[in-house]
């Protein structure tokens, strides 16, 4: 009987010969179009970190806005029940 924990793996993965011949076909096949290749995505990892940062950038304003706004709540609602800081801690 086979053991099926041994079978799929060898499927799964190509060996080290196995790659080499993928790589020479491959660089046969996109051999003139590489570097124009390496080229686009270059530039789309640019693209995909500058909009990265974007939204970092964006998602900090935004608590930067919503600490702001909870601040001003907090002490309009201080000001409006008459209670100062002093009246809290003492």
């Amino acid at each position: 009987m086979f053991d099926n924990s041994q079978i799929i793996p060898a499927i799964a993965m190509p060996g080290g010969w196995e790659w080499i011949i993928i790589l020479v076909v491959a660089l046969l096949i996109f051999g003139r179009r590489l570097p124009e290749i390496a080229r686009s995505v270059g530039k789309s990892m640019t693209e995909f970190k500058r909009g990265i940062n974007e939204a970092k950038e964006s998602t900090d304003e935004l608590v930067d806005d919503v600490t702001k706004v909870k601040d001003e709540v907090v002490k309009e609602a201080k000001d409006a029940s008459g209670i100062d800081d002093a009246d809290l801690k003492g």
